[in-house]
């Protein structure tokens, strides 16, 4: 890759994954984009445990190693001894100041900046359903409203049909 180290933001998109409710990206991908050994990078990691708390970095349990063995079609004896790592976006973050490669520095600020396009999409996607509930809130008065004034003319067109002719009043003719 030489010094001018550009991933494409759908390759790392792609590793990012929702996992107890937060996107994160696992241990094995980290280190084939930092070009280190997954070995290395979790070796880093433990090093510095004190880096990591649990909303930074967690081990997947059992259920959730087996559900991406399911995702990634891998078996029993050709996968991973230990549990992956998922790294937050606050745990990638921090991997920069672990890792401190030149290659691991550069692909690192791209990695946020792909978390930080993800985030900015959310943002905007919320606050578009927000004003569509906003809209239909009002159709949904509006049509009340239309329905109301369509009873009150049904009434006044029915009290018009039963009324009996008017006397005149004043001179007569």
């Amino acid at each position: 890759m030489g010094k001018d180290i550009s991933i494409p933001e759908e390759i790392i998109s792609s590793k990012i994954y929702l996992i107890r409710d937060q996107k994160v990206m696992l241990d094995r991908d980290l280190a084939e984009l930092y070009q280190v050994e997954t070995k290395h990078l979790k070796r880093q990691v433990r090093r510095n445990i004190e880096r990591f708390p649990d909303d930074f970095m967690f081990e997947l349990n059992e259920e959730e190693i087996n559900n991406l063995r399911s995702q990634f079609g891998t078996s029993r004896w050709g996968g991973t001894r230990y549990a992956p790592m998922a790294f937050t976006e606050q745990g990638v973050a921090m991997l920069s100041s672990v890792l401190n490669s030149p290659t691991a520095i550069k692909v690192n600020i791209q990695i946020i900046r792909v978390f930080t396009k993800i985030r900015e999409v959310l943002v905007d996607h919320l606050s578009l359903k927000l004003e569509i509930e906003q809209i239909k809130k009002k159709l949904s008065n509006h049509g009340k409203n239309i329905e109301l004034v369509f009873s009150y003319l049904d009434e006044l067109i029915k009290k018009k049909k039963d009324s009996e002719p008017r006397k005149q009043i004043g001179y007569k003719k």
